[in-house]
């Protein structure tokens, strides 16, 4: 699956569940409102870490560690002979996407409190443009209509960056580390697609997540994160919520309708993280963008869009790779 954050993670790459889900008319509606369920998980992700006292690093770390704990007794029981059988290989690139996907918090979860939750989102989604960016340095030609929606993207960026720069130069930092979130998101997209050639979801997002927990762990024991724990009862309890909202019910639920809708409608719901996030942020927080800043969102998510589409034409005539 689109294991992540984002927050902000494309799920076209996810691989498709096992059996015993619900086939034809019905299990696609059953779909269409689980789906509605994830992306409300995955929008409260952005909003939940801005309103979390804690630093960013330890936020980053605890949402990553609850959800291996929340998978080891399923795993470790139901998939012991798969993450036996993984491959030195397998194990090496899992771990690779756990460290870049801990740069991927890294960098977008510090942004959320220097930028608007509508910005930092907005350009931490750029994902699948950075993704096509890569495959094109690796030799793959992209349709037109990818770069078309690229520049788009790109040109959205810039506006929100010029509103946020008028605003003050923390914001603009802030709009930085979230476009580089979104180009580390690339390279664990990328890093897992290859992994789940051959591995199934459960086997690869569990040393995924424990590497990213991991690796988080030790850059908050070095930069000094603190308070790293000591949190009064309503901070655990929002860090409980972003691990179950944004991980467990957004993540697994996207995981869980990608084969019955497809990589296609998925991704491209997913794109409604954005303005989700951005109205539970004005609702909630009282984040409220420029009103300029409504048409900069629109250019970065109708990019997106145009990449999304252009990428699943092409999928829809090429022969599927195995466990893709």
């Amino acid at each position: 699956m689109r294991a992540s954050p984002r927050s902000s993670l494309p799920s076209a790459v996810v691989p498709r569940s096992g059996g015993g889900e619900p086939d034809g008319a019905g299990g696609r509606r059953v779909d269409l409102v689980l789906l509605a369920v994830a992306i409300c998980g995955v929008s409260l992700s952005a909003p939940l870490i801005a309103a979390t006292a804690a630093p960013a690093l330890a936020i980053a770390f605890w949402r990553n560690a609850m959800a291996v704990g929340v998978m080891s007794p399923f795993v470790l029981v139901r998939n012991r002979a798969e993450l036996r059988g993984m491959g030195r290989r397998a194990v090496g690139l899992s771990a690779a996407a756990g460290v870049v996907l801990a740069v991927h918090f890294g960098l977008w979860l510090p942004s959320l409190s220097m930028t608007s939750v509508a910005s930092s989102t907005a350009l931490v989604t750029t994902t699948p443009i950075w993704t096509t960016v890569l495959l094109r340095l690796r030799g793959q030609r992209r349709p037109g209509l990818v770069w078309a929606g690229g520049a788009l993207a790109v040109l959205g960026v810039a506006v929100l960056s010029g509103l946020d720069f008028s605003a003050s130069p923390r914001a603009l930092a802030g709009d930085a580390l979230a476009l580089g979130g979104g180009m580390a998101a690339a390279g664990y997209v990328l890093l897992g697609a290859e992994v789940r050639r051959t591995v199934g979801t459960a086997a690869y997002t569990y040393v995924c997540y424990a590497t990213t927990a991991l690796a988080l762990l030790v850059a908050c024991l070095v930069s000094g994160a603190s308070p790293f724990a000591g949190y009064p009862a309503a901070t655990w309890g929002k860090l409980a919520a972003l691990t179950v909202a944004a991980q467990l019910l957004g993540h697994s639920l996207l995981n869980r309708v990608v084969r019955g809708l497809g990589p296609s409608v998925t991704s491209t719901a997913i794109l409604l993280e954005t303005p989700g996030a951005a109205l539970v942020a004005a609702v909630w927080l009282g984040q409220r963008p420029p009103v300029a800043a409504y048409p900069a969102l629109l250019l970065v998510l109708a990019g997106l869009a145009l990449v999304i589409l252009a990428d699943r034409r092409g999928s829809a005539t090429a022969t599927p790779e195995p466990g893709v």
